[in-house]
């Protein structure tokens, strides 16, 4: 049997269908190429090239393939556009969720692992973030991922499709080979941002408020390496398979970096010197965000192996130093 990724040539989505083939699965891909890029998609693999809101295209994949499980990674997911286009992104990703689950219904597909975020909780009332906390989402994206969870949550109760959604916090890194890595066209995340100065695209790193009740004053947040991501795919599957109930999982490491530390990180990583300026805040970041993942330890028998820093930013930088504008290099 086969498992459908969707969104598996995206920065995420790429790295778990390696993941899956080194675990022995055949995997299918399904991908608009919107924000993905076909060139990080191994040779030999099925690949798909439409919008899953294509129900039709849905239900030919499902015809031509023995699929027993989806992976579902398509979605927008840039915060601030979110804000400014709310619209664009319920479409998107409440849209694509339910010609997905309309597919999969008509098609008998019962399971689905969904990749949510930790953008469902919104402000946090406490620190390290549990399961079971309010969602309250403060911008469009996180309330889409919330919509999003609470759909396959009322359609599991009517139909035979049970979920397991997990909420990254920050994911980081590339595949241990440098072969594919994180190539966003506007790229927002602080490590590939860090990493632009040792290579020349810009001549600082700015960060965003010195002034944070931290120890350093610079916002902390919790980091996993993208493979012990996709590892934490690979378990979810296993469980729907061994008759697990839908749930919800976190997956962070437990720990937090200041935004100085992620950059003294790479210094180390890149042997190299990255100039800082300090910025003003921005608005709605908050001072701390830690995952308390002892759910998905517990259920999962996950844990994530690649947990230093300078590890983690030494596959990235493995991934930028031989791709310096990313898969067009």
């Amino acid at each position: 049997m086969s498992v459908l990724i969707c969104g598996g040539a995206g920065y995420i989505g790429s790295h778990n269908v390696r993941a899956f083939q080194e675990h022995g699965e055949d995997v299918i891909i399904i991908d608009s190429l919107e924000l993905g890029h076909k060139e990080s998609i191994p040779e030999g693999t099925k690949f798909y090239h439409g919008d899953i809101r294509d129900g039709a295209l849905l239900d030919k994949i499902f015809a031509e393939n023995n699929v027993e499980a989806v992976i579902h990674f398509c979605a927008y997911s840039l915060v601030g556009e979110s804000v400014e286009k709310p619209l664009k992104y319920f479409d998107n990703n409440v849209g694509g969720m339910i010609s997905l689950l309309e597919s999969m219904q008509r098609n008998n597909i019962g399971k689905i692992i969904f990749s949510s975020t930790a953008a469902t909780y919104g402000e946090p009332k406490r620190v390290p973030i549990l399961e079971t906390d309010e969602t309250n989402p403060t911008n469009p994206y996180g309330e889409s991922k919330r919509i999003m969870e609470k759909m396959m949550h009322w359609v599991s109760l009517q139909h035979k499709i049970k979920y397991v959604s997990l909420r990254y916090f920050n994911v980081a890194g590339a595949w241990h080979d440098g072969s594919i890595g994180e190539d966003h066209r506007h790229e927002t995340h602080l490590i590939p941002l860090i990493l632009q100065v040792p290579l020349g695209k810009r001549n600082h790193v700015t960060v965003y408020g010195d002034d944070y009740p931290t120890k350093d004053g610079t916002c902390i947040r919790d980091y996993i390496h993208v493979e012990d991501l996709a590892r934490a795919h690979i378990l979810a599957l296993e469980y729907l398979r061994k008759g697990g109930e839908s749930d919800i999982f976190n997956l962070g490491s437990g720990d937090g970096y200041s935004v100085m530390e992620m950059i003294n990180a790479a210094r180390q990583a890149t042997g190299l010197d990255i100039p800082v300026e300090i910025g003003e805040r921005r608005a709605g970041d908050p001072a701390r965000l830690i995952a308390d993942s002892t759910k998905a330890h517990e259920i999962l028998r996950w844990y994530p192996e690649i947990t230093k820093m300078e590890d983690i930013i030494a596959t990235a930088w493995k991934w930028h130093k031989s791709h310096p504008n990313g898969y067009a290099s």
